[in-house]
């Protein structure tokens, strides 16, 4: 079982959601990023070589962006997708 930890920008990205939607974004990480978080699904995918983290993880409208070392899951960053633009600490950010 993977320990999961969250920079502190993934907490203020948390932090300036919904309740609702951050506690579904919780939800979603503790269940799908415990056990295999290395392993490709249909909500889960590896990103091409980029400056922000290694994964992604879809939650709907919203991107979980994490790395993993060893048994640690590091979530680095909380954005959320309107069309094909991606936003993230609240600003539009390119992959």
């Amino acid at each position: 079982m993977f320990r999961i930890q969250l920079t502190p920008e993934a907490l203020d990205d948390l932090g300036s959601m919904r309740t609702f939607d951050a506690r579904r974004v919780v939800a979603a990480v503790e269940s799908q990023l415990s056990h295999e978080p290395t392993q490709e699904t249909r909500n889960r995918k590896r990103l091409r070589p980029n400056g922000l983290a290694e994964w992604e993880l879809r939650v709907d409208v919203f991107r979980v962006f994490y790395d993993v070392d060893d048994e640690t899951v590091s979530i680095v960053a909380i954005g959320l997708k309107q069309g094909n633009q991606l936003f993230i600490h609240g600003e539009r950010y390119e992959l």
